[in-house]
């Protein structure tokens, strides 16, 4: 990932039980490259990182849900701080879906959230230099 500023599209994730078929397809489709993201990996996760080909660094990711969780996309907005945008999108008539606030050793801060109209959106800042 560049070095994206507060508030801006910095990152997109497709969920999926088959995330082998989700790689196949959008590899094939735009001629992106996946690998496994480590600290995800350290921790049983199935999260494949997703790069564009010619890009320096990645862009999304694809996570395998193993049919615990139904499959989505959703895109993400880096905030420099999760928890007071979950408050604010609480006070601006959204809801919160689930914060992860300490998702272990070198992995993001994130939260889901949904806007007043129903749209599930996430929020996340990089880990901890």
């Amino acid at each position: 990932m560049s070095n994206p500023i507060p508030g801006t599209l910095a990152w997109f994730e497709v969920a999926t039980s088959d995330p082998g078929g989700a790689e196949k397809f959008y590899g094939s489709l735009f001629d992106w490259s996946f690998e496994a993201d480590g600290p995800a990996a350290s921790g049983g996760m199935d999260y494949r990182n997703i790069k564009a080909s010619g890009a320096d660094g990645p862009m999304g990711g694809i996570f395998g849900t193993r049919g615990e969780a139904p499959g989505h996309a959703v895109f993400y907005i880096l905030v420099a701080d999760v928890e007071a945008t979950c408050a604010d999108a609480e006070q601006l008539g959204g809801s919160v879906v689930s914060k992860h606030l300490d998702p272990g050793p070198g992995a993001p801060t994130f939260a889901y959230l949904r806007d007043p109209a129903g749209n599930k959106f996430g929020v996340f800042s990089p880990p901890a230099a």
